[in-house]
């Protein structure tokens, strides 16, 4: 329940001269003594002594009137704003226990006392901070809603004053108030009525935008009072201005009903009505963004459609705007006056402060509305650049930023007058920019997708002007304002990836219509025109910063593998000077920039082709107007000799110069140069507040988002990186060498990047030429080198568990090969240091450590190592029980690896494997992962692969123990109940996996054990009513798997198999989810081996039930479907899993199988129906020797 004064939107609190105590007059003269601000201790001083006084008097005291009246003005008198004085000490206790006695003092009938005493609530309040209790927010609550019903109507300014002040961020405490305030006539209701003078309407449209404000923390307004508010704030900005309203008034009337609805739309999703609502918002927001634009004249809707048509987008017409005078038609088409070249502009941050927030705002937001002359001169010669592109609108919407002196039609009174409208203007643009964002936020984006027509344009230029987003960032004279447009474009660009991927132009040709792929494609060209331009034309840093960013969001978002090259390009030489911007975060968005180029749909061959460039073509033509500010970094090529970590005799290239490609292939790339340099060289120049001679390195930010560039650029082409492997990683060195933990963290994370690089190449199926990967003995010497190095301090570095967590995920990116080839001691010494990392008492850590040891334990070179698997099993089943979720996580992963080594191992290495490894261990990893099956979601899945592998690891005298007899049996119903259960799809696969895994152990007694039935049901109902076809692949997989016919138990139950797999194909393509519907053709497959596996392994008992299922409609309904199984004319596509018995085999392969299971049925001693299952299988055959 706070108060705050830089915040609140209320309306100044003006004390008469003759309420305030009088006060010396000092005349200002040479010889007059400096002005000295009054210490803290005065305002301190003064308030108790005024506390004091207030707190003895009493309704029926002598002269209260007159005492009141003194005390409330010095009290008024002085400024308690901690940003001046920080040591003020008045407690807020006492703030409220002053006004509640205050107000037990103030009768309703001495107004002009209530007025002084609304305007100390607010003084107080305000520049206090306070945040009351409930008690102080009902007392004065109460008193400002009685004064509004009992004072006159001159004072109910003053009153709602305080009474914004009150209920700021308190809106849901004032439940019992706020019925009477908000209810069909309510005060705020009435008054904020378009009806009512504008001063009235504005102060309660500040109040209704207090209360619907939510402070972080807290609950927000009950969802009816926010609706009211949201109407009144919607109705007044659809209200036309009054014939006689003054612009400057009705402008703070916009501002505050645009702040109140930014107030409802904030924190939250929109809840506010359907599509006619939302258009309505977009409509009135999108008119208001153009609110005192010079130039712009339109005809606006009302509301805004999806996919808006022509006709509901006015066009702009050359007709004067709306604040023109009559006088000034004649010359509004060459502009509006400029502030002239020697007249400098006061700064009226400084001045006395009035108990006002908005004229302080004001003068916040004076700073840069209008352009300082310096920079006058360099955004008209960069922003002719933009005219000559935009020349159709530049005639109705031309930019007074652009005009000289000569222009000006104004004297000097209405030059400010004019001056001061336009800077309230920019503010209800920037407040309607501000409002759109918290629509953008708020709204989903697939709903807010068809809107994107009305604010991005996808039509190229030519035709009509249309006033979009980008109108606004290329013309508005504002560069906050301009600021606000960029930050609702990035938020609409920000995961909008799915959307844009649709964009396409490449292979589009001409037609008669426009394809939604092409005009999404237009738009992209066009946001890439437009914010070029922006770029070249911005001379505010702060905007400047955003439009870069906004170009970063544009880069990772758009599908340029669909696009036409040649929009990458461009942009990648033009942002190439600002990478020595003098403004810092300039400096960092450009390298975020970069950072997007790198990363988006790598490797494009577009950014492959810059990247390989020398240093001068990439830089070559494109200077900016900025380039001026750059005057501290060398501009002779935009680089210096010592920024870069190589030799530049090799560097310096001409466009003359010629070079072979072998010898731009050994040059490392312009932007790995360049972060290098950023990262370890020295800056060239200081700026003048440092001292010269001193060795200063970037801004750590600047530094952190090189390196970030850097993991980019080696993630996304690392084959243009590899051979300057050791020089990545001396940097990465270096960073590990010093203090900052933040550069320490990220030079390990390029380590990281570097070796997961180098695993890529080396993984078989990325089909990489050996000639083409970093040869062996480089990794090795690579590694050495590393592990030689800083990174043990900073796996020691306990001060810092991010830095360890990071540490060991670099450890775990050592090629397993090369692994292999480490000195022993080092091999020894990575092991040691992550199975005592696995006993950090920070979770951060131990899940890295235990991950780490679930990757060592699948290399080659130690999973055969008894001893070391062993103890990493111990280890991970230890932090199996850990409290900490994200650690049982990576362990049930870890021990998942670890079953799957036990299962490789059954393979390829001897049975002495098995005999060594203790049976109580195998036992005790067995009851965890069963005990771990029965955790969240995301520790089951891995626990139930562990349990299918021990199920399959386990030998026939492990399973002939008593002790292993209920653990084997509680581990199978895990699983049974787990296939069963209504877990997230993913756990329910591995389940079923799981158990097609365990039925591959010939020791398992699957055709006597009690559990066998149980399984086998739970796998059939899976397969014919999981809505999920992933799960039914598997569980098709597993019902396949016994080789044995005794493994399925009696006629009964392989029938039952058998009818729910004939169930299942008949059923394959039911299903409304086209995601599913993909894997169907897999499914198909799948349960048609499943089918010729049963047939091949039945018995005589089998056939009397299978002819009947085959001679009558299921047969011709599974003939079908067997028939294009073995002409393979339905391919097993996504989903099809490798796992499957059979799956690789040919048409031929298959046909012959069946051949065999014909002549084995023959043979069979059975009755008749025997026949009737060898007809319908040599029909199948006789019909794939017609194909």
């Amino acid at each position: 329940m706070a108060a705050h004064a830089e915040i609140s939107i209320a309306t100044p609190a003006f004390v008469s001269c003759q309420d305030v105590s009088a006060s010396p007059v000092v005349s200002l003269s040479a010889e007059a003594a400096p002005f000295t601000p009054r210490d803290s201790s005065d305002a301190d001083k003064q308030f108790s002594q005024c506390y004091a006084k207030l707190r003895g008097l009493r309704p029926q005291s002598a002269q209260l009137r007159d005492q009141l009246n003194l005390l409330f003005d010095k009290l008024l008198s002085e400024n308690y704003n901690k940003t001046f004085n920080p040591s003020i000490t008045i407690r807020p206790e006492d703030v409220c226990i002053l006004l509640k006695h205050a107000s037990s003092l103030v009768p309703f009938n001495q107004e002009h006392l209530v007025i002084k005493f609304c305007q100390l609530m607010h003084h107080l309040l305000n520049q206090l901070k306070v945040i009351m209790d409930e008690l102080t927010l009902d007392v004065l609550m109460n008193y400002v809603t009685c004064a509004l019903k009992k004072c006159s109507a001159w004072t109910h300014s003053d009153i709602l004053l305080a009474l914004s002040t009150i209920v700021y961020g308190n809106g849901p405490h004032c439940h019992q108030h706020l019925e009477n305030l908000l209810c069909e006539n309510g005060v705020l209701l009435q008054y904020s009525s378009p009806q009512q003078e504008l001063e009235l309407q504005r102060v309660s449209l500040n109040c209704m935008a207090n209360v619907c404000l939510r402070v972080p923390g807290q609950p927000p307004l009950d969802d009816q009072y926010r609706a009211v508010c949201f109407k009144v704030f919607l109705k007044t900005l659809q209200t036309p201005k009054p014939v006689d309203a003054e612009e400057l008034f009705y402008c703070m009337v916009l501002q505050s009903a645009l702040k109140g609805l930014q107030c409802c739309l904030s924190g939250g999703k929109w809840k506010f009505g359907g599509g006619e609502e939302l258009g309505s918002v977009l409509a009135i927001l999108k008119q208001m963004t153009f609110q005192g634009s010079p130039g712009v004249s339109a005809e606006w809707p009302s509301v805004l459609y999806p996919a808006p048509l022509p006709q509901y987008e006015g066009t702009s017409s050359p007709r004067q705007p709306e604040i023109s005078k009559p006088a000034e038609t004649a010359k509004q088409g060459t502009g509006r006056s400029k502030p002239s070249a020697n007249k400098k502009r006061k700064s009226r941050g400084k001045g006395k402060k009035n108990a006002t927030d908005e004229s302080k705002d004001g003068d916040e937001d004076c700073d840069g509305e209008e352009a300082t002359n310096k920079q006058e001169s360099l955004k008209e010669r960069a922003a002719s650049e933009a005219e000559n592109v935009l020349k159709s609108s530049a005639q109705n919407f031309y930019p007074s930023w652009k005009q000289t002196s000569s222009d000006s039609e104004f004297s000097d009174a209405e030059g400010g007058a004019q001056s001061k409208l336009r800077v309230y203007q920019g503010r209800v643009r920037q407040a309607a920019l501000l409002c759109l964002l918290a629509v953008v936020k708020g709204v989903e984006k697939r709903t807010l997708y068809g809107y994107w027509s009305s604010f991005i344009p996808d039509s190229p230029i030519g035709g009509p002007p249309q006033l979009t987003l980008l109108t606004t960032i290329l013309k508005d004279t504002s560069p906050k304002v301009r600021k606000c447009a960029l930050q609702v474009l990035s938020a609409m660009l920000d995961g909008s990836r799915q959307f844009l991927a649709v964009a396409e132009d490449i292979t589009s040709s001409r037609t008669s219509f426009t394809s939604f792929s092409f005009s999404l494609a237009t738009a992209v060209r066009e946001l890439h025109r437009t914010l070029s331009l922006a770029l070249l034309a911005e001379t505010s840093p702060q905007t400047l910063t955003q439009i870069i960013k906004c170009l970063a969001y544009l880069v990772a978002n758009a599908p340029y593998h669909r696009l036409k090259p040649g929009l990458l390009s461009p942009l990648w030489r033009q942002i190439r000077p600002y990478v020595r911007h003098r403004d810092v975060n300039v400096r960092v968005s450009v390298l975020t920039l970069y950072g997007a180029l790198v990363t988006t749909q790598a490797p494009l061959s577009e950014v492959q082709l810059l990247l390989r460039q020398p240093e001068a073509s990439s830089i070559l033509g494109s200077y900016t107007p900025q380039d001026t500010n750059l005057s501290w970094r060398q501009r002779d090529g935009m680089s210096s000799p010592c920024r870069t970590p190589v030799k530049h005799d090799s560097q310096r290239h001409s466009p003359l110069n010629s070079h072979t490609p072998k010898e731009e292939d050994s040059s490392p790339p312009w932007l790995l140069q360049l972060c290098v340099s950023l990262i370890t060289q020295p800056r060239e120049s200081q700026s003048d507040s440092e001292e010269t001679g001193m060795t200063v390195l970037e801004p750590s930010p600047v530094r952190l988002e090189a390196l970030q560039v850097l993991s980019h650029l080696v993630r996304g082409y690392f084959s243009l990186c590899q051979s300057h492997l050791f020089e990545i990683g001396q940097v990465s060195a270096r960073c590990l060498a010093e203090t900052d933990p933040s550069i320490q963290l990220h030079g390990t994370k390029l380590l990281d990047e570097l070796g997961t690089g180098i695993i890529q190449q080396y993984r078989a199926e990325n089909n990489i030429p050996e000639n083409q990967r970093v040869p062996l003995s480089q990794v090795v010497a690579f590694w050495s080198e590393v592990l030689s190095g800083p990174l043990n301090s900073a796996l020691q570095n306990e001060q810092h568990p991010t830095l360890q967590t990071s540490a060991c995920d670099t450890l775990s990116s050592i090629l397993p090969q090369a692994f292999a080839q480490l000195p022993d001691k080092t091999q020894l010494m990575c092991i040691t240091v992550l199975l005592g990392l696995t006993y950090s008492e920070n979770y951060l850590v131990k899940t890295a450590a235990v991950r780490a040891l679930g990757i060592y334990v699948l290399f080659p070179c130690l999973r055969e190592d008894v001893m070391f698997v062993a103890d990493t099993a111990n280890t991970i089943l230890a932090a199996l029980e850990d409290r900490s979720p994200n650690v049982r996580v990576k362990a049930a992963w870890s021990l998942g690896n670890l079953t799957d080594t036990l299962t490789v191992n059954m393979e390829s290495v001897s049975v002495d494997f098995q005999e060594e490894l203790s049976d109580m261990l195998l036992l005790k990893m067995l009851q965890t992962a069963t005990r771990a099956s029965a955790d969240k979601d995301r520790v089951k899945s891995n626990a139930v692969r562990a349990l299918g592998n021990l199920l399959h690891f386990l030998r026939q005298s492990q399973l002939t123990r008593s002790v292993f007899k209920q653990p084997l049996e509680d581990a199978v119903r895990a699983l049974v109940k787990t296939v069963q259960s209504e877990a997230m799809m993913k756990v329910r696969w591995n389940a079923c996996y799981a158990l097609g895994n365990a039925f591959r152990n010939p020791a398992l007694p699957l055709e006597s054990a009690s559990w066998s039935h149980d399984a086998f049901s739970a796998l059939c109902n899976v397969v014919t009513s999981c809505k999920n076809f992933k799960v039914r692949i598997k569980s098709a997989a597993a019902l396949s798997v016994p080789t044995q016919r005794g493994c399925y138990g009696d006629t009964d139950r392989f029938i039952c198999v058998w009818h729910a797999l004939a169930t299942a194909l008949e059923n394959s393509e039911d299903t409304n989810d086209f995601l599913e519907y993909r894997y169907s053709a897999s499914l198909r497959h799948t349960l048609s081996q499943a089918l010729l596996h049963l047939l091949s392994l039945s018995q005589a008992q089998d056939m009397s039930a299978l002819a009947k299922s085959l001679s009558g409609e299921e047969g011709r309904g599974i003939r079908v479907h067997l028939v294009k199984y073995l002409r393979a004319e339905e391919a097993a596509t996504e989903g099809a899993e490798e796992e499957r018995h059979g799956d690789s085999f040919t048409p031929q392969q298959r046909v012959k199988a069946l051949e065999q299971t014909v002549v084995r049925l023959k043979e069979l001693q059975a009755e008749e129906n025997k026949e009737t299952v060898v007809a319908f299988l040599e029909d199948l055959l006789k019909s794939c020797d017609e194909s």
